[in-house]
C-alpha cells in the first residue's frame, strides 16, 4: 500500500475568519497557500477562503 503524503488543513473565510471547510493538497506540487471561492454559511454569500495552519 503506498504512503499518502496529503495532509489536511482548514480553509478560513477572509472576511469573517471562520474555518468552514477542510481539504487536502499535495505540498510538493503546491507550495503557496491555497485560496478558493467558497460559500460562507455565516455570511450567506460566496467569499474567498484561504488556507490556514
Amino acid at each position: 500500500m503506498p504512503k499518502r503524503n496529503r495532509p489536511y488543513f482548514a480553509l478560513e473565510c477572509e472576511s469573517c475568519h471562520n474555518r468552514n471547510y477542510m481539504t487536502s493538497k499535495n505540498p510538493k506540487n503546491t507550495t503557496e497557500r491555497l485560496v478558493l471561492q467558497k460559500f460562507c454559511n455565516h455570511e450567506q454569500k460566496h467569499t474567498a477562503h484561504k488556507e490556514s495552519k
